[in-house]
């Protein structure tokens, strides 16, 4: 283990290479013209059904086409989807996608930030906020999507630019923000409406809070009582990379990377004693939507959807070793377009590492303290990618057991807006700094779970935990203390639109109901374990219900289709929500049978976020997380033959520890040595007669 090869043939699930990306931009250029902004040039994903026979026999099975999808912007704002073919190139759609608006690009965000600062009537706002015409440098926007706003539709392409001033270059902008919201016409380039409240927030004259090091060691300086802690794994890292496949431990599957979703992972599998199983086809975070509760106009539109608008992939930090990730790192490139029609590499956009995971199993017997300790591990794939002031940092972590456990961190600065001093917040936000609001938000991430769960038909059930119906008293039930796991099959699409209950623990099991484990009788399964499943906190009609309709549930269920891989639709910004795009069109009337069939569950959490002091000027990470479990899918514990840390059977301690297991590393030691006479020389030491004693266990 430990390797990693190149390839030079892609694998049909790799994201395209800058060769590709070129090739497909050098078709659609010959045939339209050079007048064009490339939005999006990635791949088009091979269909299932190829794919998967591919897969079975790629030595025999048709080779899927390698297909680059491309959204181009014309002259005169026209959107066009396209395929280009890139085996033998050659263009094989190309539609107008009239009244729609495709993603917000980095090169595009950093456009408007210039164009403020010019603005007359941006400089007059900002005179009327306190800041002098010579300052202009100073003041900073933060260009979002703008949402939706009914005065200009979906037709012409805006965004609104959240405004800041920085009187220093390493002040933190957010401190000092103006209550004023420029509209920006990406196809003019220039203003075309400024959004003023009616209360009047002048720039606050409050000092500067940073948090870089020369304002830290201003205020006290670092705290200095903190010894290094290193990761060492001298003889190399437990996986193979071939290309972009890897396998470790048991587990085997393909790493993509994503303009939209960032991570992408595919064919996942699990070699169970030589049977290799397969458990899902394709797993993403597939969209997010960030609602902000302040209802005063113009906050109404401060909703990102910030994959459909801006893409975790093209928002994607280049990471570093030591800092975003430590330890023996493997790292992956991202390839996209630039707008002008050239190429760009995210450098390191993805680190794959193993961390120690704890104690995976342990028993000790009180009888004779024999013992077994066995110490986990887990795979580490991570993206961190920055959505103007958030960081979102996307890891998928995956446990020798067979366990999957996507989990986020969120960290970066809070979105602020101007408040005058004693100003009433009205519970919409909180005072964080003085002249600072930070309004109450949410984050709402959706989990798209392609299922194979031991082949491609699959069943849906949701597991709540309810005491046994009998009374008290009755045969049934005579203590009353009978309680189960209460099963109901979602059999349609409209049955499947499910919500967390957390006083039922409720859990969703994804089944193959033709396969039974042979012990318990079971469907073998994965089970979704959430328990940050948030209800979406704007009303029921609201602009951010009716566009990002995949969060009104925790969980929905749609039967697998090609291209269904965006839940608030393809093309994002602008939309009305009327229709409601996505998940409401594919479920259509909910009568859509959805048993014993191939599924894709669609899974909404995350963490509603009322703002404090503690979260300012920057905020300490704040992770959340859930897990995909095995249930009823292995005969046994799959894990027992990964190797303890020290085990000690009675017969063992009978014979005065002969044959003792003893694997500890040599490397942990006491914190403070000869504390109580305790030598700390084994992991579970025993006395002169073989019996266990306790500084070990």
């Amino acid at each position: 283990m430990g390797a990693a090869t190149v390839t030079d043939t892609p694998h049909p699930f790799d994201p395209l290479s800058l060769d590709e990306i070129e090739t497909a931009i050098a078709v659609v250029r010959k045939a339209h013209g050079i007048d064009l902004y490339f939005n999006v040039v990635a791949l088009h994903e091979p269909r299932k059904a190829e794919m998967t026979a591919w897969l079975a026999a790629p030595e025999s099975a048709p080779r899927p086409q390698r297909i680059a999808d491309v959204v181009v912007i014309a002259p005169g704002n026209k959107v066009f989807d396209g395929l280009v073919t890139l085996d033998e190139p050659k263009i094989i759609k190309w539609e107008l996608a009239d009244g729609e608006q495709p993603i917000i690009t980095m090169e595009e965000l950093q456009l408007v930030e210039h164009i403020v600062r010019k603005d007359p009537k941006v400089i007059e706002q900002c005179v009327i906020s306190g800041i002098s015409v010579d300052d202009m440098d100073k003041v900073f926007c933060d260009p979002w999507t703008i949402g939706y706003d009914e005065r200009f539709g979906s037709s012409v392409r805006l965004q609104q630019a959240l405004m800041y001033y920085r009187p220093h270059i390493d002040t933190c902008q957010y401190q000092y923000p103006l209550d004023f919201c420029p509209i920006y016409d990406a196809d003019k380039m220039e203003i075309i409406a400024i959004d003023i409240p009616e209360v009047r927030r002048p720039l606050s004259t409050a000092p500067a809070v940073d948090y870089h090091p020369a304002a830290v060691e201003a205020r006290g300086g670092y705290r200095n009582n903190l010894k290094p802690i290193n990761i060492s794994q001298p003889e190399g890292v437990s996986f193979s990379v071939t290309g972009r496949e890897i396998e470790w431990q048991n587990w085997k599957f393909h790493i993509g990377f994503s303009y939209r979703e960032g991570i992408v992972l595919n064919n996942i599998t699990f070699n169970d004693k030589g049977n290799v199983r397969p458990i899902f086809y394709r797993l993403s975070l597939a969209e997010m939507v960030v609602p902000y509760g302040n209802p005063e106009h113009p906050h109404q539109r401060k909703h990102a959807l910030d994959q459909g608008e801006y893409g975790a992939g093209y928002m994607a930090n280049s990471l570093s070793l030591g800092c975003d990730c430590k330890g023996a790192i493997h790292y992956l490139d991202a390839h996209f377009p630039t707008r002008n029609g050239q190429s760009r590499t995210i450098k390191n956009a993805i680190c794959i590492h193993e961390e120690d995971a704890g104690i995976l199993f342990k028993h000790t017997d009180f009888r004779d303290d024999s013992v077994i300790v066995t110490r986990g591990r887990k795979l580490i794939v991570q993206q961190i990618f920055t959505a103007a002031n958030y960081e979102y940092v996307v890891a998928w972590v995956f446990h020798q057991d067979g366990t999957i456990q996507p989990e986020i961190k969120l960290t970066g600065i809070l979105n602020t807006y101007a408040m005058n001093a004693d100003e009433d917040t009205h519970g919409w936000g909180t005072q964080v700094f003085p002249g600072v609001n930070a309004h109450n938000h949410q984050h709402l991430f959706c989990l798209r779970v392609d299922a194979n769960v031991d082949g491609p038909d699959n069943t849906v059930f949701v597991n709540d935990a309810v005491p046994g119906e009998a009374a008290v008293g009755s045969p049934e039930n005579y203590y009353g203390n009978a309680f189960y796991s209460k099963r109901t099959k979602l059999a349609t699409t409209g049955e499947a639109i499910t919500d967390y209950n957390g006083a039922t623990s409720r859990t969703w099991e994804i089944c193959n109901p033709n396969k039974l484990n042979p012990y318990s009788k079971k469907p073998v399964s994965y089970k979704l374990v959430s328990r940050e499943a948030l209800t979406m906190l704007p009303k029921e009609g609201s602009l951010v219900w009716k566009r990002a309709a995949f969060a009104r549930h925790a969980v929905h269920v749609t039967k697998y289709r090609d291209d269904q891989l965006w839940p608030a639709g393809r093309h994002v910004p602008q939309t009305s929500g009327e229709p409601s795009k996505g998940l409401p069109e594919w479920i259509g009337d909910g009568s859509e049978s959805i048993d014993n069939t191939d599924v894709v569950l669609w899974h909404t959490f995350g963490v509603t976020h009322f703002p404090s002091p503690e979260d300012f000027p920057i905020m300490p990470a704040e992770p959340m997380t859930l897990l995909l479990r095995p249930r009823n899918f292995f005969a046994g514990n799959p894990v027992m033959d990964v190797p303890p840390s020290y085990a000690s059977t009675p017969s063992q301690l009978l014979a005065q520890g002969s044959g003792v297991l003893d694997a500890a590393d040599k490397i942990s030691k006491l914190a403070f040595s000869n504390v109580n006479g305790s030598n700390g020389d084994s992991c579970c030491a025993t006395d002169g007669n073989g019996n266990g004693v306790s500084n070990g266990h």
